[in-house]
């Protein structure tokens, strides 16, 4: 099995409320998720929730800091619950 949550960008995702909010607080353009969903560079397993992945990448057009987009792994299309740039992985990707 792929760690790829979709095959393609023609493939589009839903967001929670939630996660329109604050990606539109934070700058997250919808084609950076979709980048980190069709091509992530890493996908966790969330350590709280079972139903829950975390897929990272790098962002090229944001000096390549992590995009962390965390969506609901039964849904299709993907659910995306938050979405943010994580501090923590700058640089280590």
């Amino acid at each position: 099995m792929s760690d790829r949550l979709v095959e393609s960008t023609a493939e589009m995702f839903t967001k929670t409320k939630h996660a329109a909010y604050v990606m539109t607080l934070r700058k997250i353009q919808d084609g950076w998720v979709e980048s980190v969903l069709t091509t992530p560079f890493r996908v966790d397993d969330d350590l709280c929730d079972p139903g829950l992945q975390h897929f990272l990448a790098p962002i090229a057009d944001c000096e390549r800091r992590v995009l962390r987009v965390i969506v609901k792994r039964a849904t299709m299309p993907p659910l995306v619950i938050t979405a943010f740039f994580d501090r923590t992985l700058k640089g280590k990707l």
